[in-house]
């Protein structure tokens, strides 16, 4: 009975493993790309409008766009509608850590921090 007991919680934690892997690519997925990672960069430090993201990172509005949607579809950023006016936010504060490393790692320290 313990062999069958032990196979199903290698069986649970495998799963687990799987499913938590499956999270973390996406969220690699996301910074994988220079413009979604100037993005990202910006949001990490406030919440912005489109027209504000597209003064801060210089990123023309087509190619915007299409990057903001992708980061919505990864689900990692989160609207919020003030009028005619969409907010971006970053949803999961564990990317927050993660770029605020990133941040610290490869940023010159002349820079602002996150925090």
């Amino acid at each position: 009975m313990a062999v069958f007991g032990d196979n199903m919680k290698n069986t649970l934690e495998i799963d687990l493993m799987r499913e938590s892997a499956s999270s973390v690519v996406n969220i690699l997925k996301s910074l994988a790309n220079t413009d979604r990672l100037l993005i990202l960069c910006h949001l990490a430090k406030e919440e912005l409008n489109v027209s504000q993201i597209e003064e801060k990172t210089q990123i023309l509005q087509p190619t915007l766009s299409q990057q903001l949607m992708m980061l919505r579809k990864s689900d990692v950023v989160t609207t919020r509608r003030d009028g005619k006016q969409i907010f971006y936010s970053i949803k999961d504060e564990k990317l927050l850590i993660i770029l605020n490393t990133l941040y610290h790692l490869y940023c010159p320290p002349s820079f602002n921090s996150f925090n």
